[in-house]
């Protein structure tokens, strides 16, 4: 059997979008219809080698968002999902839907993001992609849903985050600390999503407040609809 048995779903978008609240909702839907469902969320924080050292990154042990270079930094990222790798492979070779919060559009959007010269942006993303892809043999998303909610309200929702245990009870990483990282981050988001076909924006606010999170919910479910139609 090939991934074609399978399915990948990733959820994607800026900090205090929402993407754990809507990996979750989706994986319980596809229970509830009967799909045999796994979850995968990156970084897969204290659990691989990588994963520490993005922890160490996000702490700011190697300086702020904008200090580390983009090459660098990406390179952790990808590291950690190649340590899940094999995993993944066997799911979708047993036919399993698989749920990701966050893959490789989040490395190109994160890291993407700091380049603001949209030529030396697209080579840092050929690039990003050759090293995911092609070195890292990493398996291809079916489909990329991209939660969009307006910077604005993320930051707001990312003050009411709780202490978190890989930044050793802090709040806040060094990604949601810094507004124009998220900006650039966004920016990056929009032109992945409207320059390819596996990827679909999800609207997840109006009127300046985010929406219910079952609504949301709703949307994601008709994109996937899509995909698991025979």
């Amino acid at each position: 059997m090939g991934k074609a048995d399978g399915k990948f779903i990733v959820i994607a978008g800026i900090d205090g979008s929402g993407k754990t609240v809507q990996t979750e909702l989706l994986s319980a839907r596809l229970l509830d219809k009967g799909y045999d469902v796994r979850t995968t969320s990156f970084p897969q924080y204290g659990k691989t080698f990588f994963a520490d050292m993005v922890t160490r990154y996000l702490h700011g042990d190697f300086g702020s968002s904008q200090e580390v270079s983009p090459y660098l930094a990406s390179l952790l990222y990808a590291g950690d999902r190649w340590q899940a790798k094999e995993q993944i492979k066997t799911w979708l070779k047993e036919g399993k839907i698989v749920v990701s919060n966050r893959y490789v559009a989040d490395n190109e959007a994160h890291q993407g993001g700091k380049i603001k010269n949209r030529r030396e942006r697209k080579r840092f993303l050929e690039w990003l992609n050759t090293l995911e892809y092609e070195i890292f043999g990493l398996p291809k998303a079916d489909i990329n849903i991209f939660l969009h909610v307006p910077t604005e309200i993320t930051c707001q929702l990312i003050k009411k985050k709780h202490k978190r245990d890989y930044l050793s009870g802090g709040k806040r990483d060094i990604h949601e600390d810094d507004i124009e990282h998220l900006r650039q981050a966004q920016e990056v988001y929009f032109e992945l999503a409207t320059e390819a076909n596996d990827w679909v924006i999800i609207e997840g606010a109006r009127a300046g407040a985010i929406l219910p999170a079952e609504n949301i919910s709703d949307m994601v479910w008709k994109a996937v609809e899509k995909i698991l139609k025979p």
